[in-house]
């Protein structure tokens, strides 16, 4: 499918599995911030809306006011972190490339990389909504 001129009744109708929509005041700095730390491809971007997809998963992010009656968007804090709560691992993700390009571009590195006891190495990066992005990669120690 080609996300970047796929109609959205029938990319609607392609979805299967679990969806993940991450709501968001500014979805193109949402979309910045995972384009940036982790090399997702965001199609279709614009003010509303924006497909995510990384490493053959794909996700949506959708601006608040394509929520507006939604009973979902009355729960949402106004003010930061409103993420807090939701962890995103990705899978295949090179923390320690991520966490540099956090660090460098101002993004909050919440934990730093490190090998963790359940065979992965990850680390733990903010979004600017407060959303935790963990990229991740096995690892043998």
């Amino acid at each position: 499918m080609d996300f970047e001129t796929v109609n959205a009744p029938e990319f609607g109708r392609s979805l299967r599995g679990i969806g993940v929509n991450l709501v968001s005041p500014d979805v193109r700095a949402l979309a910045n911030f995972l384009s940036k730390v982790f090399n997702i491809a965001v199609h279709q971007l614009s003010e509303d809306f924006a497909i995510a997809e990384n490493d053959g998963a794909v996700f949506q992010l959708h601006a608040d006011g394509t929520y507006g009656a939604h009973p979902l968007l009355g729960l949402v804090p106004e003010n930061p972190p409103r993420g807090v709560g939701a962890q995103f691992y990705l899978f295949n993700s090179d923390p320690d490339k991520a966490e540099k390009a956090a660090n460098n571009a101002g993004f909050v590195v919440l934990e730093e990389t490190a090998n963790k006891p359940h065979g992965l190495r990850e680390c733990t990066i903010l979004s600017p909504e407060g959303y935790a992005f963990s990229p991740a990669v096995a690892h043998n120690e």
